[in-house]
């Protein structure tokens, strides 16, 4: 394949990846039926290999060179984070919190909705004419913020008695395969990449492979998980109404917060985007090594990445029709550069 026929097939990626991730998802589910319990089952070992893959390509797009410049972007920083760590649990605490939901399935609901999405959201938020460059420049900060906040936040709403339940183990060998070491790979090869045509080259290779990867991953992880839905439907059912609103009441909820901290369009609906997206993909490790008793966690956990997938067409066709280049927010600022203000 020349180079002008593989840079055609990326763009066509780009171009229909909603579709080609629903047509991944489809295809998770029909095998998954299709094979036998063990088999779909076993499928399970795959997903880390695959989501270790999708996480070193989705890291190797941050600039690491550029955080701390995008840590000067004061007033998208701080947005971003109220949004998520304040409005967001702040919602939580008071819609879900208060449904009774039965203790594994809530676990799967908070540790989703409490984490922000650093992978596919930059896609879809650049798909819908948002500042993608600002949501992939702070995607580490978001990443290091939610580490340090869901634990604190899940012993808060689920309680002291998980202490005695989880065992940490699992969750560090998670976070040191899935986290620490794609995000230490990406950062060799980026150093790699002036001195090296190989790892210049492996990293265009890695980018281009973005949608594939995703897909793969889905459905992978759908294959994997078909057993546990089909034998908690249960328990999953519940939870899709609050996915479902989540997604609803976040696009209001990212449009105040970005009028408060005054920003242009691209950065309200890249603000938006950030908040309604969460890291299913990235904490479901975290819910597969959760012990029997928690069995379902996995499934709810899968079950938000499906609506949100469906959540995201809508977003991209409607957002830039609730945020137009016209609206107020995007008056310019009197004050100091730092908020990325369009002129008039």
């Amino acid at each position: 394949m020349d180079d002008s026929s593989g840079a055609g097939l990326v763009a066509w990626w780009e171009r229909h990846q909603i579709a080609v991730y629903l047509g991944g998802l489809a295809t998770g589910a029909v095998v998954g039926v299709l094979l036998p319990a063990p088999a779909a089952s076993s499928v399970e070992v795959a997903i880390y290999p695959v989501l270790g893959l999708l996480l070193y390509a989705t890291f190797l797009q941050v600039p690491f060179a550029a955080i701390g410049r995008s840590l000067r972007d004061v007033r998208f920083v701080t947005a971003a984070l109220v949004l998520s760590f304040v409005v967001v649990p702040a919602l939580v605490a008071a819609v879900v919190l208060p449904l009774g939901l039965e203790q594994a399935a809530l676990l799967g609901v908070l540790l989703v909705l409490l984490t922000p999405c650093i992978d596919y959201v930059i896609v879809f938020c650049g798909l819908a004419g948002g500042d993608a460059r600002r949501l992939l420049a702070i995607s580490p900060l978001l990443m290091v913020a939610q580490i340090i906040a869901l634990p604190l936040f899940v012993l808060v709403a689920v309680g002291p008695q998980l202490v005695g339940v989880i065992e940490p183990g699992p969750f560090l060998e998670a976070f040191g395969l899935l986290i620490v070491a794609p995000l230490a790979l990406a950062w060799a090869t980026g150093r790699l990449r002036e001195r090296s045509r190989v790892a210049a080259a492996f990293e265009r290779v890695a980018a281009a492979a973005m949608v594939p990867l995703m897909t793969l991953t889905l459905a992978v992880v759908v294959i994997s998980q078909v057993p546990t839905l089909s034998g908690q439907l249960g328990a999953v059912l519940p939870v899709l109404p609050i996915y479902a609103g989540f997604l609803v009441v976040m696009v209001p909820a990212g449009i105040a917060v970005a009028r408060v901290f005054r920003l242009d369009v691209p950065a309200t609906r890249a603000l938006v985007f950030s908040g309604a997206t969460r890291n299913s993909l990235v904490v479901l490790p975290l819910a597969l090594a959760l012990p029997p008793m928690f069995a379902v966690t996995p499934a709810v956990v899968i079950a938000q990445t499906l609506v949100e997938l469906v959540g995201m067409v809508v977003y991209v066709r409607f957002l830039p029709l609730l945020t137009p280049r016209r609206d107020p927010v995007a008056a310019p600022d009197p004050g100091p550069a730092g908020g990325g203000e369009e002129s008039p």
